[in-house]
């Protein structure tokens, strides 16, 4: 069912994701040029396995698995988390762990629209893409 979420997409809008990333404890400066870049992400599913690229002018980041199977990630902040990933309801919910912290990463589609909700804690962050292949 991951089917659902392959395409490219671009980032149109987001909110509150600097208090996001200021909850992940990432740096004033990297902050603010995560707020400025618009990225775009790849999403693709060869048998078992889904890639989630993120492309953007600052950083491209890359992840690999399958659905339910824990994996190691680097995020584009240099955290080292322990990741999973599942599909629930028709959403992709990607939850990352490291240092007894937890966040969330959820992808839903709404026909040509991607909605990324980014929970940590009481922050919810809200980041629109648009498809666009």
């Amino acid at each position: 069912m991951a089917e659902a979420f392959v395409g490219k997409w671009n980032l149109k809008t987001s909110e509150k994701f600097d208090e996001y990333m200021k909850e992940l404890g990432v740096g004033y400066a990297t902050r603010k040029i995560g707020g400025l870049t618009k990225p775009t992400t790849i999403i693709t599913v060869d048998g078992e396995t889904v890639t989630v690229r993120t492309e953007s002018a600052v950083r491209n980041t890359e992840i690999n698995f399958k659905l339910g199977e824990e994996f190691d990630e680097t995020t584009a902040d240099d955290r080292k988390v322990k990741s999973v990933v599942t599909l629930e309801d028709g959403k992709l919910v990607h939850v990352q762990k490291w240092d007894g912290k937890e966040t969330s990463l959820v992808r839903e589609v709404n026909g040509n629209n991607l909605t990324l909700t980014l929970t940590m804690g009481d922050i919810v962050s809200t980041r629109h893409y648009e498809k666009t292949e």
